[in-house]
């Protein structure tokens, strides 16, 4: 079923102004942009950190720059994520209960946040200086977003059911 054009906003400007749903659907794409980007940044961060001496400067350094990356660009980039996705299928409405690919993403996008938890949980085991994985496992979870992210595209793009 395909919905028409001004239930979505699409092509909706007036005298070159953006409509409200695409302006929303913009700060989503820059959001989600901004949250993949420490998603996939983060485990490389871990991946190097694992290679250092607990206590040493180079831990320190990582410690700050982990902390940061996650408190003031991925959390607030993963939750205006959600919240402008929750609004964008808002205005969709009803409709939104039909769309099978939807479902699917709803289901990616929850691996994408258990993903981001328990990157949030390896910081705070290195912050304590308790990581017990190796540089190793990183490289593989380095991974886990950029294959979700995959899925999350095609869907989003292609609505194949």
């Amino acid at each position: 079923m395909r919905l028409p054009a001004a239930l979505i906003g699409i092509n909706e400007t007036r005298k070159g102004r953006m409509s409200g749903y695409l302006w929303l659907k913009a700060v989503h794409i820059i959001s989600v942009i901004s949250w993949m980007a420490g998603l996939l940044y983060l485990p490389r961060l871990y991946v190097y950190h694992a290679g250092v001496a607990a206590g040493s400067e180079a831990s320190a350094t990582f410690k700050v720059m982990e902390r940061k990356l996650l408190k003031y660009i991925m959390n607030p980039a993963m939750i205006a994520s959600f919240v402008t996705g929750l609004a964008l299928i808002w205005q969709l409405g009803e409709a939104a209960l039909t769309m099978g690919w939807l479902h699917t993403k709803i289901l990616l996008l929850l691996g994408m946040g258990a993903m981001h938890g328990m990157m949030a949980r390896w910081r705070r085991e290195f912050e304590q200086d308790r990581n017990t994985h190796s540089h190793r496992f990183f490289r593989v979870m380095n991974e886990v977003p950029t294959l979700l992210m995959i899925g999350i595209v095609i869907l989003a793009v292609g609505k194949p059911f």
